[in-house]
């Protein structure tokens, strides 16, 4: 056997095994491992690059390299082999054009005008001759295979025809690890959105467990819920933010219920947050959700309410207990309709509809600090006040019927209505708890009713107590209250200015730095009397 069949049966063996290996190689680890085990020394190559041609088709990039022995992939190396290089640089376009390897002696080379960056790198590296050879999938071009030798005469073009069956098998597991990578993308995101699936079937069936009386409709046919009937059906089909005020008890939340219902978001559930049951230090990660390891105690990683309820309508109920470093990252969220996840490295684009609710007097709460005016205004686009029950007695026996059929059914109890005495007992009550009060009130009497009709009813005088501690003038307030609020009212008042003859610290009669001083010691920032709403519609 002559030298020339010798060689020619070595280079097929060594074509055989490649390919072999790289039809198993499923990452771009493996194909380095295969190029520099397998292949570099058979080749007489020191070092190599694998260059494909980008999405934008009019740039070139490394897919694998290897200067020295170690690993490189196109993630932290040398800012000459990583930025991205013109695919018509007089050198890769002209590998692109030909069928068979070309070669360039280095030395001549660098002496060409416009010469790239990454053949200056490798010059000084003290690469002698370079070989570039085209890789296609299939008949299509998709990139090129650098060759890099540290004397002259290596690359004969007696070996041609080995050196494109090398890069012919390159194609081939290029193309499957692409394959592979973009399915474990994929799979990725099957990953999360499984995980997504399990968090919201989880919070539905705790939901559904919680809520199971808040499926129907709100009951009464006075002129007053006729009015908030009326704005239900204006607002249900929009985005708008809606804003539910009203005293505690007064239906708030099945309001937000029917808002959703009647909405094109209705398909999903609407998900809920009471700002006033969790503890401060929760909240963020209630809302934004957190990674794993984020901070001590989160063992696993969290979705948010907030990509919980994307695509779908959130309830913020008791939103005036929310804290002020909250409301920030909350008006955040509103405005830029992203977040972010504690600990994450990357914001969340979400479609979420607003809906809020609160108990509180929030233009009062703004006043004293303790709420945020431009969070306010964001809130406040579609507000609907609940009327209190006192204000809609004629709704008082629907009510009631309501109540006796659902507890009598639900305890086994044969109670079939109330005498018209009781009735009239229950409108002339005030009822400072609202219709939760009533509610309450009329599954203890079913409870304590054997059959029959309910005859007598047992209104609790203490509520008369609470309801009229309410009052503002029997409130009692601390000091800090009552000198924040006449802080602000000055502020206010002065448009803003504390010093000079017609700021604040003038009409206070007070050095502007005390009245500074103070304002920073009440927690009284800028945007407590600076209407910020306009800069952010």
């Amino acid at each position: 056997m002559n030298t020339d069949t010798h060689a020619k049966n070595d280079e097929f063996e060594t074509l055989l095994c490649f390919s072999k290996a790289v039809a198993a190689a499923r990452h771009r680890s493996d194909l380095w491992e295969i190029v520099n085990e397998q292949l570099l020394e058979n080749i007489g190559a020191s070092y190599y690059t694998l260059c494909l041609i980008n999405e934008d088709a009019i740039t070139h990039s490394p897919f694998l390299y290897s200067p020295k022995n170690k690993i490189k992939t196109v993630t932290g190396e040398s800012p000459v082999m990583l930025q991205l290089h013109p695919i018509h640089d007089g050198i890769f376009d002209k590998a692109i054009e030909e069928e068979e390897p070309v070669v360039f002696n280095m030395q001549s080379l660098v002496r060409r005008k416009g010469v790239p960056t990454y053949i200056i790198h490798w010059y000084n590296a003290g690469v002698k001759e370079m070989m570039l050879v085209r890789i296609c999938n299939g008949k299509e071009p998709k990139g090129v295979l650098y060759l890099y030798a540290l004397k002259t005469g290596v690359f004969l073009q007696s070996r041609f025809s080995f050196f494109k069956g090398i890069a012919d098998q390159l194609g081939t597991g290029i193309s499957n690890i692409l394959a592979n990578e973009t399915v474990e993308l994929q799979l990725e995101e099957i990953r999360k959105y499984k995980t997504q699936l399990e968090q919201e079937n989880s919070y539905l069936k705790e939901e559904r467990r919680k809520d199971k009386q808040l499926t129907g409709k709100a009951i009464g046919k006075s002129a007053a819920m006729g009015k908030i009937y009326d704005l239900v059906s204006k607002v249900a089909p929009s985005d708008a933010t809606v804003l539910i005020l009203g005293e505690t008890g007064t239906g708030k939340e099945l309001i937000a219920h029917q808002v959703h219902e009647a909405s094109p978001r209705h398909d999903k559930l609407m998900i809920k947050v009471n700002c006033a049951a969790i503890p401060a230090n929760l909240l963020e990660s209630e809302l934004f959700g957190h990674e794993k390891g984020s901070y001590t105690g989160a063992l696993e990683k969290r979705i948010g309410k907030f990509e919980l309820a994307n695509n779908s309508t959130l309830f913020l109920d008791e939103i005036g207990e929310l804290p002020l470093e909250m409301q920030a990252k909350l008006l955040r969220a509103l405005q830029e309709k992203e977040i972010e996840r504690i600990g994450g490295k990357s914001v969340i684009k979400v479609n979420v509809r607003i809906i809020a609710a609160t108990n509180k007097n929030l233009e009062a709460e703004i006043v004293a600090g303790r709420f945020r005016s431009d969070l306010y205004y964001r809130l406040c686009v579609f507000p609907i006040s609940l009327p209190p029950l006192r204000e809609r007695r004629e709704d008082i026996p629907e009510l009631v019927s309501f109540f006796i059929e659902k507890y009598a059914v639900g305890s086994g109890r044969k109670v079939t209505g109330i005498a018209p005495k009781a009735l009239e007992k229950l409108k002339a009550y005030s009822w400072p708890g609202n219709i939760r009060e009533l509610e309450h009130l009329i599954e203890r009497t079913v409870l304590l009713t054997a059959a029959g009709a309910i005859t007598e009813v047992s209104l609790p005088t203490r509520n008369k107590i609470l309801f009229a501690s309410q009052h503002p003038e029997t409130q009692v307030r601390s000091l800090a209250d009552v000198e924040r609020e006449h802080i602000l009212k000055m502020v206010k008042l002065s448009k803003g200015k504390i010093s000079g003859p017609n700021g604040a610290a003038a009409k206070l009669q007070l050095p502007s730095t005390t009245l500074i001083s103070k304002m920073q010691k009440l927690g009284i920032r800028k945007e407590h009397f600076i209407d910020t709403g306009k800069e952010h519609d």
